[in-house]
């Protein structure tokens, strides 16, 4: 069967006409910028000192608003002319981190419509050149974050020889609320949309559309779980790397709660034709209330990927790990967790005092709430002499949500080689440690960019920043990142740290390690 010209994709609806009121996307005149031709139409970005061209704000979908709020992402608009991509494109509609956490991640807001669009940084736009690609897919809890974050520079990629690719996605209610009359993992949608348009148009910017490397982090990673799982991502990645997020799907009343108590609140129907019909800051502000007693270790309702017969049929951590053998074996996987995942999520707002003077009880209420054993919480002290309620309970959270279904993950591949990694180097702003996150201006090698020093400090090592980097940049090159691959047993890789004692036990009594 021919492979479908670029951009093409069979099946799906001609190009919408651009939005009313927005100003035509290409330009007859452009300047001298690198330029490449997308299948929507020809882009010129800019050409940084260092050689490396950088195209910004691509879009790969059209705006999702009025009808297209809660549909599947639709193709751009095709353009005539020169666009320019020189600056980064509108980030999906979100709220702001609470003050505790928005003085720790950077969170730009570009306003506009057109949020579905990509990046790319690449050292030889030439078409063809066939260069390694990695993609990111940025975290924050599916309800905030965006491909403009200063962290996620990618010009030390591609000046170690990688096309760099990232996107924004639907956020929130707006990509992952369930209704009854919408297609449900609508941001998952949208990954695949984007991950379609690399297949489809990576080569004119260098990159080699058959070795793609995804790469992300929190609900970032958890969304590369769900892609894994996923067969209409099928074919469209060939490596992966999850930063501290695991394969997960929510239930489905959980989410479906959100939605309900949003239309409570906005006093509508729970759909999403009426939903459509609410101006877009009444529905944030709604869910903004709804969501502020939620989080990873308070639980409640949650926004997020839901088992559904169309996107994803199968819950993605039982899919990975059947005993069938699922296409995603054949699949490299780099994969891991920083030592003290939850101090970012209690650290900021005085969590750790709170459970420290709670004592006995903190550590009793995790025990419950993760279903660790007497065994397990022993092990953990044994492991951290000294450690207070805090940090065990706080342990105990990140084996739960993390270690224990990425071990799981490990165990149950047979075909692709799994490596696992811990980053440990401790942050320079007090009560961090080596926190949720911290490890993202090491990945990108961007801890001169000053919005890096909000969650490391003053004075990260630029000498783990290399290493790190330079593992992730040889394994989407190569398909290691430059240590053994796990065989089930033995520590995982740690950066910034000592090598850790590892114990393999059956699961109710392995003890749980930082």
């Amino acid at each position: 069967m021919p492979r479908p010209r670029a951009g093409a994709r069979p099946g799906r609806p001609r190009p919408p006409p651009p939005p009313a009121g927005q100003p035509p996307a290409g330009r007859a005149g452009a300047g001298a910028g690198p330029r490449a031709r997308t299948g929507a139409g020809v882009v010129e970005g800019r050409t940084r000192a260092d050689g490396i061209s950088v195209f910004l704000g691509i879009p790969y979908a059209a705006p999702p608003v009025g009808a297209l709020r809660f549909a599947p992402p639709a193709p751009p608009a095709a353009w005539d002319g020169v666009r320019e991509a020189v600056s980064f494109g509108p980030t999906a509609p979100k709220v702001p981190y609470p003050p505790a956490f928005a003085a720790l991640l950077t969170d730009p807001v570009i306003p506009g419509d057109g949020c579905l669009n990509v990046n790319v940084w690449t050292p030889d736009p030439t078409p063809g050149a066939g260069l390694p690609v990695m993609v990111w897919i940025h975290g924050g809890a599916h309800t905030r974050g965006s491909s403009a974050v200063p962290v996620y520079d990618g010009a030390a990629f591609a000046r170690d020889g990688v096309v760099l690719v990232s996107f924004n996605f639907r956020l929130g209610v707006l990509g992952y609320g369930l209704f009854p009359d919408a297609p449900a993992n609508r941001g998952m949608l949208d990954q695949i949309a984007a991950l379609e348009w690399v297949r489809d148009n990576v080569s004119a910017f260098g990159g080699d559309p058959a070795r793609v490397t995804l790469f992300g982090e929190s609900a970032g990673a958890i969304s590369i779980g769900a892609l894994l799982a996923a067969p209409r991502a099928a074919g469209l990645f060939h490596r992966a790397v999850l930063q501290s997020g695991a394969p997960e799907a929510l239930p489905r009343p959980r989410v479906r709660a959100i939605v309900r108590r949003m239309a409570s609140l906005l006093k509508v129907e729970a759909t999403a034709g009426a939903f459509t019909a609410t101006p877009l800051p009444d529905l944030l502000a709604a869910q903004a209330a709804v969501l502020r007693r939620s989080g990873p270790l308070l639980g409640g309702p949650a926004l997020g990927l839901v088992v559904d017969p169309d996107t994803l049929p199968v819950d993605p951590l039982d899919a990975l790990t059947a005993d069938t053998d699922p296409a995603s074996d054949k699949i490299p996987l780099l994969f891991g967790w920083t030592t003290e995942e939850y101090r970012l999520w209690l650290a900021p707002t005085g969590g750790m005092r709170l459970l420290d003077r709670m004592g006995s009880l903190a550590v009793a209420l995790a025990r419950a709430r993760t279903g660790k054993d007497r065994a397990a919480v022993q092990a953990l002290r044994d492991a951290l002499p000294g450690a207070g309620p805090a940090e065990l309970a706080g342990q105990l959270f990140t084996d739960r949500l993390l270690r224990d279904p990425l071990r799981r993950l490990a165990a149950a591949r047979r075909t692709a080689p799994s490596f696992l990694y811990e980053f440990a180097w401790c942050s320079g702003v007090p009560g961090l440690g080596a926190c949720h996150a911290l490890e993202l201006g090491f990945v990108f090698d961007t801890l001169s960019v000053p919005e890096a020093a909000s969650l490391a400090g003053p004075a990260a090592p630029q000498a783990l920043a290399d290493e790190m980097h330079a593992a992730w940049v040889r394994f989407a090159t190569t398909g290691s990142p430059g240590w053994a691959p796990w065989n089930g047993d033995g520590p995982p890789k740690v950066f910034g740290g000592p090598e850790r004692e590892w114990t393999e036990a059956p699961a109710a009594t392995r003890p749980v390690l930082p």
